[in-house]
């Protein structure tokens, strides 16, 4: 009896958008307050009385995205004025994290880590606590939901201070109190220039006396000495965005800290639309991720604001699949990195790649 015929090996031309929908995806950086569905917006709003620019969900959708198309990090941020506002309630926040859930796995995620900030949801009355509380509840519901449906995903939430303002130690503190309770890790966001991270470093050295990971937006607004400070100064275990990391690196050639984090596997959550918008990148074809992909750093794939940026992980995929001519051996090895760099034990990670991405890969096609 002659071996069996290995099948043929996917190629970037089988892999439309219907196929990419189907593989097993991760997600390490994505915003609560920036993936709401547009129609939830104009519900919630009109429940507490908010007005937004259209209450038309479709129009509502256009309006962020071409908003957000500014090539400035500081407006695309202010786009965040009118999901904010709808999630200032228990209801609001039980809503959008619910769905958060379950829009990650129509995308067929099945590992996600959501990040916000509990300090800009206070508006309505609601304590810090109550505000985390009251997400892991809207973020259960949905992971019960889409685990009957046959859709299941795991995911795992990283609380935020907001670099500009001075929450942050009260922030990692609560990422302390409710690791237990889902809270996997820590992280700053918010405008890099003038906001260094060191600012910040009482709550990060009390992150590091408890054990608690994080990561620091670095490396998108502001160049290499936020990324330096994020790891060297702060001891960021994760770097949000990073694409500046390619100052650093001149015909192929690694300076001192691109070799460290590639060297360290210290993974880069880059987020292609999301640059285009605020001008961290010029296009998908020509963005880093495909050239530090090919110089062995570990990079990971991620949708950063999925309303803002009228994206999915699909659409992520999709777009480096046809415009920067990625295959499924690419779209693979970016979500074993996500996996393998997620705020998980060991030993989950481990089974999470063996058992669903893997075999994800090789039925999919």
């Amino acid at each position: 009896m002659s071996a069996p015929t290995a099948p043929a090996a996917p190629t970037a031309s089988r892999l439309d958008a219907d196929t990419v929908r189907r593989l097993p995806k991760a997600v390490l950086h994505d915003h609560l307050d920036g993936g709401l569905r547009p129609a939830t917006v104009v519900e919630l709003a009109e429940s507490v009385g908010h007005t937004l620019p259209t209450t038309d969900p479709g129009e509502l959708a256009a309006w962020y995205f071409e908003a957000a198309n500014s090539g400035d990090l500081v407006r695309y941020i202010a786009t965040f004025e009118h999901t904010l506002a709808v999630m200032q309630t228990r209801e609001g926040l039980l809503r959008t994290a619910e769905e958060y859930v379950l829009d990650l796995a129509a995308d067929g995620v099945v590992y996600g880590e959501v990040r916000y900030a509990p300090e800009l949801m206070l508006n309505g009355g609601l304590t810090l606590a109550e505000v985390v509380e009251t997400v892991q509840e809207g973020l259960a519901a949905g992971m019960a939901k889409a685990a009957a449906a046959g859709t299941p995903v795991r995911v795992g939430t990283l609380l935020c201070g907001m670099r500009m303002w001075d929450r942050t130690r009260a922030t990692a503190d609560l990422a302390v109190a409710f690791r237990d309770a889902g809270v996997v890790g820590f992280d700053i966001a918010g405008a890099e220039d003038g906001f260094p991270p060191a600012d910040h470093l009482d709550a990060f050295a009390h992150l590091r006396r408890e054990n608690v990971p994080f990561t620091i937006h670095a490396g998108e607004a502001h160049g290499l000495p936020s990324i330096h400070q994020a790891l060297q100064v702060c001891g960021a275990q994760r770097i949000g965005h990073g694409v500046r990391i390619t100052d650093d690196i001149v015909d192929g050639k690694l300076g001192r800290l691109a070799g460290w984090v590639r060297d360290r596997r210290i993974a880069l959550e880059m987020c292609p639309t999301s640059n285009l918008q605020t001008g961290a990148a010029t296009s998908i074809a020509e963005h880093p991720i495909t050239a530090l992909k090919d110089l062995g750093f570990r990079v990971t794939l991620n949708t950063d604001n999925r309303l803002v940026s009228g994206t999915t992980m699909t659409r992520e995929m999709t777009l480096l699949v046809e415009e920067a001519g990625w295959g499924v051996e690419d779209l693979r090895a970016v979500t074993v990195n996500a996996v393998k760099s997620a705020f998980l034990p060991f030993d989950e990670r481990k089974a999470l790649i063996e058992d669903v991405v893997l075999p994800g890969y090789a039925s999919a096609l």
